[in-house]
């Protein structure tokens, strides 16, 4: 199960108490070799080979509930085409390159990505809670 980043945290709750506003983005789920950590010091996504963020919409995501939710839908990333690591983290980003990391946490196992491999996520099997 995956926590908030930092910085959601923050947008959050300066939104809730008046101190800012905040749009929902556009989620892009991301996939790491590490342990991004909430501050993404940590976040070693691969690089290469055919690796991109996986866009989401709203109606990838079920409704939340009990303080967590859950994706709706499988989220799929594009084939690989080289070797990606040994992924053991996800993390959802506000951008498909840099941007803010917004939320992240383990996988319950790890799983090396070869070339030809596709990465997968089926409907419920990525969730998300606030800490």
């Amino acid at each position: 199960m995956g926590g908030f980043a930092d910085y959601w945290e923050d947008e959050i709750l300066d939104h809730v108490f008046g101190k800012g506003s905040y749009s929902p983005p556009t989620i892009y789920v991301g996939l790491s070799t590490a342990d991004p950590l909430d501050d993404a010091s940590g976040l070693a996504e691969p690089n290469g080979n055919g690796y991109t963020r996986a866009q989401t919409s709203a109606s990838d995501w079920n409704a939340a509930s009990g303080g967590s939710l859950d994706n709706a839908n499988d989220i799929t990333f594009a084939q690989a085409t080289g070797n990606w690591g040994t992924i053991s983290h996800f993390a959802l980003f506000d951008a498909a390159t840099g941007g803010n990391m917004l939320a992240h946490g383990a996988l319950s196992q790890s799983n090396a990505i070869g070339s030809s491999d596709i990465a997968r996520f089926q409907a419920g099997d990525l969730d998300v809670s606030l800490d």
